[in-house]
């Protein structure tokens, strides 16, 4: 028997590395300014701690776009696996060549590009989506904010995330 509602735990759980964060900045405050030697000393680093987790948190939270979605993502071992009602297939993260985000899609997809495989296409809501993010920040050279940005913004085209190797030549811009 659970005392919270299940659309408060849903809830709770959408923001849990914020609520961590921000437990973990006020007992490292409490700490820092009402004790002296080790443990002020713990209580700063509570509070470093507490701030990097929180901008991580930010990042995830804003990552997270829902639940319910058709199909189901699995990440093990550096393989992205995408089991869906019509499509599905696997890419492995090491040899992933180009990450898009297709806009034309109902609802919008991550569409993740290996060379010798077809393309496999994710919806952004699809069960298991947040393992992605992991995998989304491992890739050399991505830029998590322009990636958080371009997820909220809408339009009728598909936008180029990521590319292992440019193939546009080196003095034009991706935007």
């Amino acid at each position: 028997m659970s005392f919270i509602r299940p659309e408060a735990r849903v809830a709770i759980w959408r923001w849990r590395e914020l609520i961590v964060a921000s437990l973990m900045l006020l007992v490292g405050l409490k700490w820092a300014f009402t004790s002296y030697g080790v443990t002020a000393a713990t209580g700063w680093a509570l509070v470093v701690v507490g701030l990097v987790i929180a901008v991580i948190g930010a990042q995830r939270l804003r990552f997270r776009l829902g639940a319910g979605g058709p199909g189901v993502v699995q990440v093990d071992e550096g393989q992205i696996a995408y089991f869906g009602p019509l499509t599905g297939g696997a890419v492995a993260a090491s040899e992933l060549q180009c990450l898009r985000l297709d806009h034309t899609a109902k609802p919008p997809h991550w569409v993740l590009e290996q060379d010798g495989q077809p393309a496999l296409s994710i919806p952004i809501n699809a069960a298991g989506n947040e393992a992605l993010f992991d995998v989304f920040a491992a890739l050399p050279g991505l830029k998590t904010e322009r990636m958080l940005s371009e997820l909220r913004r809408q339009g009728p085209h598909q936008v180029v995330i990521w590319e292992r190797s440019p193939s546009r030549p080196p003095l034009h811009r991706l935007h």
